[in-house]
Formats: structure tokens, sequence, C-alpha cells
């Protein structure tokens, strides 16, 4: 893995270090309802804070399009950051850029910690431009990417700033290149890949990226039904793409040509209707009534899935076995994540997943802390997992050493 720049890398103190954090949350009323990704970045915020630098916070939230939009404002996040980093007040600009931005962190001491106002307020973030970039870059002395969750987006805050200041990677941003890099790139061997979900046409590059890193590959979800239909099997009235079946058997074929093994189940859950309270059954996989649904794999692959799992060293996960949200859909999905949680407890599995289904899943089944790394990063993740090369990654990496 390319090396890149840490908080360790840094003399902070006394300096105005520009992080960028994602602290768009979810928000009703004016109030914060789920502050996960504003704790997960605090860590970074408090050990610079700690070590005298005067923090300055930058962030985007929703989608204004270069607007100014009420709704949209970053001042419901100051409380919550506040009490994150447990220290005196969050000090709030009402714009990230010119004179009440420049008041405001020229009022930083020493550990301060300011968060300015939205970035997409401006056009220039989303677009990349240069002169918005330098805007930004003349409030700060170093600049760290905290936002592993935006690093797909070349904007001015993730990409441009990093190429105007010293540079270095945020401790949440440095823990998910790690595990990243541990889980596909210097992977310990053999390799599974749990993918599910609803389609396989959001998952092409994706899939084509996996196979040629990973020795087993298992398929769940809506996405198994357009496998087994692809192979002619009956799958009765179940969610799948028909009309990928010629793309689902090259991706078959291609497994097979690069020595990897595809796990497809071989029994399932059916029912009339997706519903709480539904009459279900476990049958074959070639024995699914034409007026029934597959809605979860059955306990027989569950048990393939986890006995295989037994054998390898490092798990990548996106994506649920069956409509987990609904019990008694959600066994498939729960049984496995608890195997793979106490593979990892166990030091014997390096366990990484993410995307927004996947999250809620693993939470469900009450198992996220127990895995080696669970991303919140939903699109990065995804573009991670396709093989792209990251944006705000890249800028990092090229950004060198830290000259100071």
């Amino acid at each position: 893995m390319t090396r890149f720049n840490t908080l360790d890398d840094l003399d902070v103190a006394g300096k105005r270090v520009l992080v960028r954090s994602d602290l768009n949350v979810p928000v009703k009323d004016g109030r914060v309802t789920d502050t996960t990704r504003i704790d997960r970045t605090a860590a970074t915020l408090a050990e610079l804070a700690d070590r005298g630098a005067r923090v300055v916070v930058l962030s985007h939230f929703g989608r204004p399009k270069g607007q100014r939009v009420a709704e949209m404002s970053l001042r419901p996040v100051v409380a919550p950051l506040s009490a994150a980093l447990g220290r005196r007040a969050v000090m709030f600009a009402e714009d990230c850029v010119g004179p009440e931005a420049e008041t405001v962190v020229g009022q930083l001491g020493n550990g301060d910690v300011a968060l300015l106002e939205n970035l997409r307020f401006h056009k220039g973030e989303e677009e990349n431009d240069e002169a918005f970039a330098r805007q930004l870059a003349a409030l700060g002395d170093i600049y760290v990417n905290d936002a592993f969750s935006a690093a797909h987006r070349a904007h001015a805050s993730t990409e441009a700033l990093a190429r105007l200041l010293p540079s270095a990677a945020g401790r949440l941003m440095q823990a998910e290149l790690e595990h990243l890099s541990r889980a596909l790139e210097t992977p310990e061997r053999p390799v599974a890949a749990l993918v599910g979900g609803a389609k396989v046409s959001t998952k092409l590059e994706l899939l084509g990226n996996l196979l040629r890193r990973v020795q087993l590959l298992v398929i769940g979800g809506g996405m198994a039904n357009t496998f087994l239909h692809a192979m002619g099997t009956e799958i009765g009235r179940s969610l799948a793409e028909r009309e990928m079946a010629d793309t689902a058997r090259d991706i078959l074929d291609k497994a097979k040509r690069q020595g990897c093994e595809v796990l497809l189940p071989r029994d399932a859950v059916v029912a009339a209707e997706f519903k709480a309270g539904v009459d279900s059954a476990v049958v074959p996989i070639d024995a699914v009534p034409a007026d029934r649904m597959i809605l979860d794999v059955g306990p027989a692959t569950v048990a393939d899935i986890v006995g295989r799992l037994e054998s390898c060293r490092t798990l990548v996960w996106n994506g649920p076995l069956g409509a987990f949200e609904v019990p008694p859909f959600d066994v498939g999905t729960v049984t496995a994540a608890e195997a793979a949680a106490r593979l990892t407890k166990a030091g014997r599995l390096l366990s990484v997943a993410g995307g927004g289904d996947t999250v809620a899943a693993l939470a469900h089944a009450g198992v996220i802390d127990d895995f080696s790394y669970v991303s919140t990063a939903g699109g990065a993740f995804l573009e991670w997992l396709e093989g792209r090369e990251l944006p705000g990654v890249a800028a990092l990496r090229a950004a060198g050493r830290v000259k100071q």
C-alpha cells in the first residue's frame, strides 16, 4: 500500500489544522438522531486539540447545490460534537470561507475547536474549484482528511485542498485504509467475499474485481436469485433480474477460469408474500413453488457458509443474505454474521464489512463491535470494492512526507 501521512507525522501545536470530517448525519426537527459519524471522527479532533492544535472542522451536509439552505445548516451538529469531544463548546462560523470564517478561526486558541458552515453552500466545493480551495487553505496551516466516506468525490475539500497544504490522514481515515488494504490488497488467504443485496446490475464492477482477488464468493439476497435463474433453477415469484441471465452466466464462467469458487444457496426460506407473520417454509433450492418467493437462505446453505468461513482467514462482507428487515427472514444473515463475529473474536478471521444495508444488518445481528472493521462510508466503500482509485485517497498518497 502506498505510504500516506498520518497524525504521527504532524507537529500541530499552535497550528491551525483543517480537518475534513463527515458530519452528514441524520437530523430531525433540528436535532441529530444518530451520532455515529460524529463519534467516529471525534478521536481525531480530540487528539489534535489535546496536542495544542487550533482545530477547524470542515464538512458537507445534504445537497444544497451551491445555495444557502437553512435546513441544511451544520449548526445542529455543534452540540453533539461538543458532547463527543467532552470539552467546552465548539465554536461555530456561519460560513466556511470569507470574513465570518476568518473571524472565528482567528479567535481560536491552542486546543480549541471550531466547526465551519456547510461546504456545499458554495458551488466551488463540488466543482473542485481551485479558487475556493485556496480560500479554505488560507484558514489553515495543515490539512487532515478524516472523511473516507467522501473520498470518492473529487471535491475542493477532499482533493484540491490536499495539494495546497501539508496533508495527512486522520485516525478514522487511517483505520479505514489500513483495514481495507489488509482485506484485499495484502490479505491473508484464503479470502472470502460475501455479497448480497437486491440487484446484480448495481454490483457488476464489484463482482468483477472480487473474482480476481478472492478464493470464495458467497452470493445471497435477490442477487442469488438472478444467478439461480440463469442456471435454469425455478425461483417462483422471487425478486430477480431475469434479463441479466447472460451476464450472470458470464460471471460464473469468469469465476471458474480464475479459480474462484462461487457458493450459491442450496435451500431457501420461501413465503407467498413479504410481510411479518406470514407462513414460511424451508425447501430445497430446486423445489421452490411457482407461487412462492425466496426471502432468505435456508439452514443447509447457512451451514455451508459457516463451515467455509471456518477455513478462511479474511472476509469482506457487502449485503445481506435475505430480507433481514422482517423476521423470520433474518435468520440466515444473523447466523452467518454471528459466526463471522465468533471467528473474528477468536483471532481466526479478519472481517471487514460495509455498505448501508450491511451496516444495518450487522447492527440487527448485534455484531458490529465484534467485526474487525465495519465501514460507514457507503459509496466510497463500494467504489473501493470495485477497485477504483478514490480521489481523496489518491491526493493523500501523492502528498508525500509532511514538510513543516
